[in-house]
């Protein structure tokens, strides 16, 4: 049986982990790094780059290079690149396949399961995507957790003692806060509130505006217009991002950002303080303070009641970001989990439990459980426009729950069912996750008709809702209608465009590697002729120099972005002819040398 990997697919890096030895461990990217950041290309040759490889060439390939896809999960945004339509999902199954990749290569295994980490504020449409985005990668996923539960899961394998946790977790794209409460093995989540849009991406935005807007104060010039300049500021404010959490002071530098007419290069050198860039991003900061509070009070307890605060995400590191959780919660965040990594392990952590492989909690003799919940209430739209709520948020997963409805109109034959996801009164104000209809109801006067209402929620916290007439026991299960969720045919036809960019990367792979052989070979063989001279038999160097001309002829028309098998195995046999001539002369004048 293959081993369940663990993945955070985050908005900026993801991380991807496996247990051995009953401990999670990370296992490092292609380049050796414990995170791959969430980044796709495409070159212009047609060649698919994903994590560090794509990031290195954005600046120079913008318009072709894809981030922060995470905060696009879910919605209708997609990418036109060479005439083919990428949704999210397709874009996040190859940063998924890269770290399947990854973590074939470290476990020496085929790896087919997975468990997912999402935000613990994304809706049903969002957690079916990332679902969806793992089928796509060839992934099976065991489960769907949510970051800031599998945080605490990491944390409480060491710290299994009774206690109250708060997990912060600011990433990349998206903010999530977590009341869990840690006794005798059992996670139980008490709470979660957050924001789908606010992390890190947005605090080095602020940073980008505010390098703008002194660079054109000094200067009177406007780089936002600049495609290329903004990219490379956009790089650079990342790196001050990361450099200001350590020193007071960053230095920008980056030469000959821009022309002005008369040809004159402009360079960028400024200097930011730490000061200035808290004043930028002090608002951004000040939003995570209403989901803190608002998961305090679900979860019935006060800051003076929590045993530690966990911080989560890279953005945490952000010493303002700290100073205002310590003024929210009154405690000094606990420095005991790797803020990059704890995600990713928790996610391994489950994925062994759920092989029955459970791991024992620290100091309590007994293996892990988790109790998670759904992020956000779930109704049905009623009379007069009104969100009836049928679970509400912060409900233990997974979870069942009916109720009975009636018809508004007499002798209704069918009935709508609008099932919405939120916490705002009115339907209108909430987030339709589904809609499907009820028919052959038995017609009777309005109010008479028992019609019952289930709604089941999933551990993934995946949502299933189906109607019953009980009188006549006619049912219907709901399907999700949503156009921002992909059809099984376009899940089915990005698996079969998956597979393809895979082999084709491999064909790629294999060109780049025969055609750097055979043109060693055209070199050696061109100065080997040249130094054997008139020794050389006429008829062997007639031949040499046919099967030269036939290799040199099939490289020159090689190109790596249409290249196929079968153009791969005629230049294979070519070289080998060439090397079948031309072997004694290689010998004989060449030494052998490559």
């Amino acid at each position: 049986m293959s081993r369940v990997i663990g993945i955070d697919l985050g908005t900026t890096n993801s991380c991807v982990s496996v247990v051995e030895n009953d401990m999670p461990v990370i296992i490092p990217s292609a380049t050796g790094a414990t995170t791959t950041p969430s980044i796709v290309a495409f070159t212009k040759n047609g060649e698919r780059l994903v994590g560090e490889a794509a990031a290195r060439q954005a600046v120079t390939n913008p318009e072709r290079t894809i981030a922060s896809v995470k905060r696009h999960m879910g919605s209708e945004w997609s990418a036109r690149i060479d005439g083919k339509e990428y949704k999210p999902q397709t874009i996040s199954a190859m940063i998924l396949m890269q770290l399947k990749k990854d973590a074939e290569k470290f476990l020496g295994e085929e790896v087919t399961e997975a468990v997912i980490t999402v935000p613990a504020y994304f809706n049903d449409i969002q957690r079916q995507a990332t679902k969806d985005a793992g089928r796509i990668a060839g992934l099976n996923v065991k489960r769907i957790i949510n970051e800031p539960t599998s945080a605490a899961l990491s944390y409480g394998l060491n710290h299994g003692e009774p206690q109250k946790v708060m997990v912060y977790d600011l990433g990349g794209g998206t903010f999530d806060v977590s009341i869990i409460e840690i006794g005798e093995g059992i996670i139980e989540v008490l709470a979660t509130s957050g924001n789908n849009h606010l992390g890190g991406d947005d605090f080095d935005e602020r940073l980008v505006q505010g390098i703008v807007r002194k660079f054109k104060e000094k200067t009177r010039v406007d780089l936002s217009k600049d495609f290329a300049a903004m990219q490379r500021i956009r790089e650079a404010a990342e790196r001050a991002k990361k450099e200001l959490s350590t020193s007071d002071t960053t230095h920008i530098m980056q030469p000959f950002i821009t022309q002005v007419r008369g040809g004159e290069a402009l360079h960028l050198d400024m200097v930011i303080t730490r000061q200035e860039f808290e004043a930028m991003i002090s608002d951004l900061i000040q939003k995570t303070e209403d989901p803190v509070r608002n998961a305090l009070n679900d979860a019935h307890i006060s800051p003076a009641q929590l045993g530690r605060v966990l911080l989560v995400g890279g953005s945490t590191r952000v010493p303002a970001v700290q100073r205002k959780v310590m003024e929210m919660t009154g405690k000094e965040p606990s420095r005991n989990i790797n803020p990059d990594e704890c995600v990713a392990k928790g996610a391994a952590i489950l994925g062994s439990t759920l092989q029955g492989r459970g791991l024992v909690a620290a100091g309590t003799g007994q293996d892990l459980l988790l109790l998670d919940v759904t992020p956000l209430s779930l109704s049905i739209e009623t009379v007069g426009g009104v969100a009836t709520r049928i679970v509400q948020r912060n409900t233990t997963l997974p979870a069942r729950y009916s109720q009975i409805f009636s018809t508004a109109a007499p002798y209704q034959r069918n009935v709508d069912i609008h099932v919405l996801q939120g916490e705002r009164p009115m339907a209108r104000d909430n987030k339709t996750i589904g809609k499907f209809r009820l028919k052959g109801i038995k017609p009777a006067p309005a109010g008479v008709p028992q019609i019952e209402v289930t709604f089941d929620i999933d551990a993934n916290g995946i949502l299933k809702v189906s109607a019953r007439d009980l009188d006549t026991g006619r049912e219907q299960s709901i399907t999700i209608t949503a156009d921002d969720r992909m059809s099984d045919m376009e899940i089915q036809q990005a698996m079969q465009d998956a597979q393809n960019y895979a082999s084709q990367d491999q064909v790629r792979k294999d060109a780049i590697e025969l055609l750097g052989d055979a043109n060693k070979l055209l070199i050696r063989t061109e100065r080997c002729v040249k130094n054997a001279g008139k020794q050389l038999d006429r008829a062997v160097k007639k031949q040499v120099k046919g099967d030269t001309a036939k290799l040199q002829k099939l490289v020159a028309k090689c190109r790596l972005d249409r290249v196929d098998e079968s153009q791969l195995a005629e230049i294979r046999a070519a070289k080998e002819e060439l090397e079948l001539s031309a072997g004694d002369i290689l010998r004989m004048y060449d030494g052998g040398q490559q």
